[in-house]
């Protein structure tokens, strides 16, 4: 029962546009009640009602070793008691400059922000002062915040000059962004070529996770190196949801392809509102103070998001082995969860990478946009509420990556691929 979650989301409706501060938790795409959350503590989320679930969200990413992880929580609890901010230089900043070099070595200078968006926005914005170029390369399907040069969607399967999709996004932005297919070199090469020498920047999900869990194309990130080194190109990496999750290294490491900008987002926080952007020296020197690109933030640097995420980054860089056990149980979660959909004769696919993971129902092989939107919506929906009955809360929505945690349990694992036996049960019947 959801009583205290239906009362609250009904209070929040008249003074909260939807209800909600971040459409994703409307939970559009699934229907029914956003659940309101209280507390959490590894992979046991608790809420208003006091049903506790196992969580494959993690705050959408960040929460790699559990919620309310002891060294996060004893970092921020040390460093609230100095202040929560002081709008300044702290030693706290440079400490997290200097683990993130040493975690992602193609990275000289970075600079921190205070979101995802704000990193990927302000990364475009560099990377045309370095070129002195206009338009970007995006790809359908993935999503870099919601910066106006990302908010444009392309006609379906055309290599068409993008139109704004979300009002108040102008049509001169619009024509700035180009729309290529994911692990799709050729339509990305046209577009290099139909626009000669005024592209400042490609920005790629190397992992996409916002159409759900779509991996790169053997080749595919290889091949967007090449182009950007053939067409004086800055490669974008967006590893807002990647970053220090798929490896210390990112996406970068696991693939061994090194972009010019990487941008990052909660996860270099603990969980905390806090992103960056970072890269080559000679492209991160045109960033103001030392360059003419201007960029600010005046809580850039919290010193509670830079003690916390150095508290994390610390355990993901000290303990490699981590990565390893993280892999194993979402190998060993996917194993589980395809036994179940054949048993059912359910159509259906399973992407993963690393501790990244999402099913899609279908024939099709996912691989872009175009093959994730063959996956059958109403399915996903039901199979989403009968597993949130079942204590398993998932990303409300089909086109969102699963993130495991290391704090998942074996027992938990295998509590989650009973859930969906019964899930799919229920439903078939």
């Amino acid at each position: 029962m959801l009583l205290k979650s239906e009362y609250l989301y009904e209070r929040a409706k008249k003074f909260i546009p939807g209800g909600v501060n971040s459409p994703a938790r409307a939970f559009k795409s699934v229907g029914g009640i956003p659940v309101f959350f209280k507390k959490a503590k590894g992979s046991i989320i608790t809420d208003e009602d006091g049903n506790e679930y196992i969580d494959y969200v993690g705050s959408w990413g960040p929460m790699i070793l559990g919620h309310a992880y002891p060294a996060v929580v004893k970092a921020v609890q040390d460093a609230a008691f100095n202040s929560t901010s002081f709008g300044a230089p702290t030693v706290a900043e440079i400490e997290m400059a200097e683990l993130v070099q040493q975690m992602v070595p193609n990275i000289d200078k970075v600079r921190m922000v205070n979101s995802g968006t704000e990193a990927c926005m302000s990364a475009i914005r560099v990377a045309r002062g370095y070129t002195g170029k206009d338009k970007i390369i995006k790809f359908e399907g993935n999503y870099h915040g919601h910066g106006d040069s990302f908010l444009i969607k392309a006609g379906s399967g055309a290599l068409t000059l993008g139109e704004p999709s979300s009002p108040g996004v102008t049509e001169g932005t619009a024509k700035d962004t180009l729309n290529a297919n994911y692990n799709d070199l050729d339509s990305v090469e046209n577009l290099l070529d139909e626009h000669r020498d005024n592209v400042a920047a490609i920005i790629v999900e190397p992992v996409a996770g916002n159409m759900g869990c779509v991996p790169p194309n053997p080749g595919f990130l290889e091949g967007l190196r090449n182009l950007c080194d053939k067409h004086d190109v800055v490669l974008i990496f967006d590893e807002v949801m990647t970053g220090f999750r798929l490896s210390r290294g990112g996406a970068q490491e696991r693939y061994n392809v090194w972009a010019d900008l990487i941008t990052y987002g909660k996860i270099i926080g603990g969980g905390l509102p806090v992103g960056a952007y970072g890269g080559k020296r000679q492209i991160m020197d045109v960033v103001s103070p030392d360059g003419p690109v201007y960029q600010a933030g005046t809580l850039s640097g919290n010193p509670l998001a830079m003690s916390a995420g150095k508290a994390l980054l610390s355990a993901l860089n000290n303990h490699p082995e981590y990565y390893v056990e993280l892999e194993e149980k979402t190998d060993y979660l996917k194993k589980g969860l395809r036994e179940v959909l054949l048993k059912h004769e359910i159509d259906h696919g399973i992407n993963q990478v690393g501790s990244m993971l999402s099913i899609f129902f279908t024939k099709e092989v996912i691989s872009n946009f175009e093959t994730a939107n063959t996956t059958d919506k109403e399915q996903f929906a039901d199979f989403y509420h009968q597993m949130l009955e079942r204590g398993i809360y998932l990303p409300p929505s089909p086109f969102e990556s699963w993130f495991l945690s290391r704090s998942l349990s074996y027992g938990m694992l295998d509590k989650t691929i009973s859930a969906a036996d019964e899930s799919l049960e229920a439903i078939k019947s």
